[in-house]
């Protein structure tokens, strides 16, 4: 077998941007009880008020400064919030979906862009996003944009089935984007379900995020373990390891997995880091529509299924500890982050944000 190494380049100390973000203890959430409709002392609290004026958001992230940015999917932009919830700024990208934020502060986005072909038509493609918030002091409505996706030149980007549906970066900077399309067992051509992944690289003397290729040895279309069938959406641990989880809504038994990277003498790559049986995440069924997952310093895991209309609550074990919601609460969530004891839920079809605290942190 071919040995593939990733190779892991730590990209030094972050920028100091007047304060640093606090270290999220999230072990709380390790020993709160596993009933979906927890008993007593141990249930989740809303806040208020509602944060309101969006319109289908489908991602929320915690940055790392921290400011909060929402994908405001049919509003065509990036809100950029305060912890109180007040809108620091906004910037136009088209159809935003997904978010991510790299160890520079940099945000990756995917959406859309619109583009006017030789016949005079126009036709909008799926797009990634970096977006350079230290370049204008975060003042994003300034920041400076830069297309990562499609690439200029390259005729096989430019195909409308082909849909980024979720992004990440790794410690060292590596950018992680799950995509997904029609065409999965052409020899001459990636499969269209794929995890793509970009290094950092100096091109003309310029260091630049390049497409290397795709993860390898992950199944475009399999039913089981190690899939890229219909990814909706990856994240990536807050350390220094190459360890992913993902979320999938195709044919799957198993809608989340973590896939763990490993390195010996004869191997080199990705591995299922829990197997079926020996833990809940593994739980045929569990899931129905999966859309985003959230990962705290712990490593706990915070996941949100559309269809269900819930959040659900792992351990770093992958045991189900805390889960909560139903159509009374939430409808279709596809979005999910957490910091400072405070869960964020977005709540995509009843276009706003929702906050949740456990009753034991009051």
């Amino acid at each position: 077998m071919k040995k593939h190494i990733l190779t892991a380049i730590f990209s030094g100390m972050l920028i100091f941007l007047g304060g640093c973000s606090d270290k999220l203890d999230l072990t709380e959430f390790g020993n709160s009880v596993r009933d979906t409709t927890p008993p007593g002392d141990t249930t989740y609290i809303q806040l208020n008020p509602v944060w309101s004026g969006f319109n289908n958001p489908q991602d929320i992230l915690i940055g790392r400064e921290p400011f909060i940015y929402v994908a405001d999917t049919d509003n065509d932009r990036i809100v950029m919030m305060r912890l109180d919830g007040t809108i620091a700024g906004a910037l136009p990208i088209k159809h935003p979906i997904a978010i991510a934020q790299d160890y520079e502060f940099n945000l990756i986005v995917c959406g859309q862009f619109d583009t006017v072909l030789s016949t005079g038509a126009l036709q909008t493609y799926d797009a990634v996003y970096k977006i350079d918030l230290v370049a204008s002091n975060h003042n994003i409505a300034s920041a400076p944009v830069t297309r990562l996706l499609p690439r200029v030149g390259v005729a096989d980007d430019f195909n409308t089935a082909l849909k980024y549906t979720g992004v990440t970066v790794l410690y060292d900077n590596r950018i992680f984007v799950t995509r997904k399309g029609p065409i999965n067992n052409n020899i001459f051509k990636l499969p269209d379900n794929s995890i793509l992944f970009f290094e950092r690289r100096i091109i003309g003397g310029v260091k630049k995020d390049t497409l290397i290729g795709r993860v390898p040895l992950i199944e475009p279309l399999g039913t089981g373990l190690l899939s890229a069938n219909n990814l909706s959406s990856i994240a990536a641990f807050n350390r220094r390891n190459q360890d992913i989880v993902v979320t999938l809504t195709g044919e799957n038994s198993f809608k989340t997995q973590w896939f763990t990277f490993i390195e010996t003498t004869e191997f080199s790559g990705y591995i299922s880091k829990l197997q079926p049986g020996n833990a809940d995440l593994m739980r045929v069924g569990r899931f129905e529509q999966p859309e985003d997952v959230a990962i705290d310093n712990s490593g706990n895991m915070f996941i949100v299924d559309a269809q269900k209309d819930s959040v659900f609550v792992f351990n770093s074990s992958g045991d189900e500890a805390q889960s909560f919601g139903g159509s009374s609460m939430f409808n279709g969530p596809m979005g999910v982050a957490f910091y400072d004891r405070t869960l964020y839920i977005a709540d995509t079809k009843n276009n706003r944000i929702l906050r949740f605290i456990l009753s034991t942190n009051i």
